[in-house]
């Protein structure tokens, strides 16, 4: 196929790595042409899951029984207790919570080392928000060439409309998700009633309403700024880089010299690469770089440049990858051969067989080179970490105990001569049903003990009735008789055990008697 059938768009890189603009300098719209391929079809499909994800998620609901909430994930402040399906999380086990972010990080250092800034080009929420505003901004004005004649045409009724009803869906996107996001901090149905009766909380109203603000200035009006000037991670995703890392790279050892009349080009003896020069990949990014300047700051390796490059190559009859995902070490091998190891300037001649087709000599990517050292530590921390945090789920306890020894007085001498210590015993029932569990001392002989408010027990141990997914508060009297000694005074515990369902749990103490300290 004839290279002229290819069009030719005038796109200019807004972030080039050629001449950068002054830090202050007025920011240029960007009107990213709709891509379409492989890595177009994916990034739908990330689309489609995470935000379904995050709108729907709040609905789901979880059978746990008449005395806990059946919302699938809750974030329950309130009550400081977070729900996620069948695990139910109190405020002394946050360590979960701290787990989980240490894999989200490490996970994230191992995306990053093994295939670049792909967090960044398909699941950021940023990069999710700004897809879905753009679908909007399509489907009222148009692709590329339309959105750009609209925005140089003077105001009309025709251009005020589409701009109100373009900034009017996403105003809608953006109370939508920040009314998704306060549904996960209680009852979803309810607390859509009470947004709607002007019933809810205030801070649910003022949550809504920052998170609409935040979500339709970012997604809508700062777009690639947000990723530029406000995230950190463009200037620390390099540390995680090596030259075995997947990035999407321009194979400049191939598309070099380019130009937009390869025939003539070549009839006049000059050598001539598979670059037509025809700007599509900078017509389809959304961040406005030209990936032919090389690795860049702004790139979030989104890949569309990949698609709307190999639909061109498919145009002419050429092979795919001209843009692709590569590793510094092939493209250096691969530079290597149409430079003759840096003797002389890319010869597109060198990277191909007689037959046309690229030589064996030219380097390509293969899965096993995503398996070196640094990829397999982060995984084995990532997966230490996961796995020791299930582990200790598995094992953790739903009947919990603390004791705390009154501080003053430490002690108290009775009329017959006893002495006394006083005790605040909290009992944790960590499960959403009532129970009733036997509290009773160990290890101090002849001890009575008595409960602030029960009156019939026995004189060790007491039944203590445990409302569901609570903390029940006692005040607990310990004594020993007269004749006790400070010899005989020691550590003891308390415990608590469930007699039905098996559990126990205990709470050292110390008992005080004069003359001890």
């Amino acid at each position: 196929m004839e290279r002229s059938a290819v069009e030719r768009l005038e796109a200019e890189a807004v972030n080039s790595a050629k001449s950068r603009q002054p830090l202050y300098a007025p920011r240029k719209k960007i009107f990213p042409k709709r891509a379409s391929g492989s890595f177009r079809r994916f990034k739908w499909l990330v689309m489609v899951v995470t935000l379904g994800i995050y709108y729907l998620t709040p609905w789901l609901r979880w059978d746990r029984g008449p005395h806990a909430p059946d919302q699938a994930v809750l974030l329950d402040l309130a009550n400081r207790r977070f729900y996620f399906f069948m695990i139910e999380i109190w405020p002394q086990e946050f360590f979960f919570v701290a787990g989980l972010l240490v894999m989200a990080g490490i996970g994230l250092f191992l995306i990053t080392s093994t295939v670049g800034r792909a967090w960044c080009g398909y699941t950021c929420p940023q990069t999710v928000w700004v897809d879905l505003f753009l679908v909007i901004e399509r489907a009222i004005e148009g692709d590329r060439n339309a959105r750009i004649k609209l925005e140089a045409a003077p105001w009309s009724f025709a251009k005020l409309w589409k701009r109100v009803t373009k900034h009017l869906v996403w105003v809608l996107i953006a109370v939508a998700t920040g009314g998704a996001w306060v549904f996960y901090f209680a009852d979803a149905p309810s607390l859509l009633k009470d947004l709607f009766t002007l019933e809810a909380a205030p801070v649910a109203y003022i949550t809504v309403a920052l998170l609409t603000v935040t979500t339709y200035v970012f997604g809508g009006l700062m777009r690639e700024q947000v990723c530029t000037y406000m995230c950190p991670w463009p200037r620390i995703q390099a540390a995680m880089l090596d030259e075995n890392s997947l990035t999407v790279t321009y194979n400049d050892w191939r598309g070099e010299p380019r130009s937009r009349h390869a025939k003539k080009t070549a009839a006049a003896g000059e050598s001539v690469g598979d670059c037509v020069d025809c700007n599509a990949c900078v017509a389809v990014c959304p961040m406005g770089i030209d990936i032919r300047d090389g690795q860049q700051l702004e790139c979030i390796t989104c890949a569309l440049c990949i698609d709307a490059c190999d639909s061109v190559m498919d145009k002419l009859g050429k092979e795919r990858g001209l843009i692709s995902y590569a590793t510094l070490n092939d493209y250096q091998a691969n530079m290597a051969v149409a430079t003759g190891n840096g003797t002389h300037a890319i010869d597109p001649a060198k990277v191909r067989a007689p037959s046309g087709k690229l030589s064996d000599r030219i380097a390509h990517f293969h899965l096993r080179k995503l398996f070196r050292p640094r990829t397999l530590a982060y995984f084995g921390v990532w997966s230490l970490v996961g796995i020791g945090l299930f582990y200790a789920l598995l094992i953790r306890d739903r009947l919990e105990i603390s004791v705390l020894h009154d501080r003053n007085p430490q002690f108290v001498t009775l009329s017959d001569g006893s002495i006394r210590n006083g005790y605040t015993v909290k009992l944790s029932n960590m499960i959403p049903e009532p129970r009733t569990v036997t509290l009773r001392v160990e290890g101090l002989r002849r001890a009575t003990m008595t409960i602030s408010g029960m009156t019939e027990h026995a004189p060790d141990s007491a039944e203590v009735e445990l409302a569901p997914d609570r903390v029940k508060t006692l005040k607990v009297f310990v004594a020993l008789p007269k004749y006790a000694t400070a010899a005989e005074a020691m550590s003891f515990r308390f415990v608590v055990e469930d007699p039905n369902g098996g559990e126990t749990a205990q709470g050292n103490a110390k008992f005080q008697v004069p003359g001890r300290r």
